[in-house]
């Protein structure tokens, strides 16, 4: 991989494709071996798919969510709070594996 270059996220799609795959990836096996899997391929299949990830150079990595993430999820998955907690989480380790896959430092000043 080449070095990660911030101005060139603005068309992550077209340069980091292939990295991008690799963090979402990275994120879902980890999180799917500690976590009810079935829930963790609702997430990602009915939200996560359809998050938007940008880079800040003075914030990092951030993942933008779509609006009301959970309703896209059947409630009969997980109570709220616990849906609440685990998107977090899962939201944290995806943008922790997008640090990892790109080497860029969590404190980015």
């Amino acid at each position: 991989m080449s070095d990660f270059d911030p101005g060139k996220f603005e068309d992550k799609y077209e340069h980091y494709f292939a990295e991008l795959q690799q963090a979402y990836k990275g994120a879902f096996d980890r999180m799917d071996r500690q976590y009810d899997s079935e829930l963790i391929h609702a997430i990602d299949q009915h939200v996560l798919a359809e998050s938007e990830p940008f880079y800040e150079e003075n914030e990092g990595f951030r993942i933008e969510l779509p609006d009301d993430p959970s309703a896209r999820i059947d409630d009969a998955l997980a109570d709220a709070d616990r849906f609440e907690t685990v998107l977090a989480t899962y939201v944290d380790e995806l943008e922790a594996e997008l640090r990892r896959v790109f080497d860029v430092d969590s404190d980015p000043e």
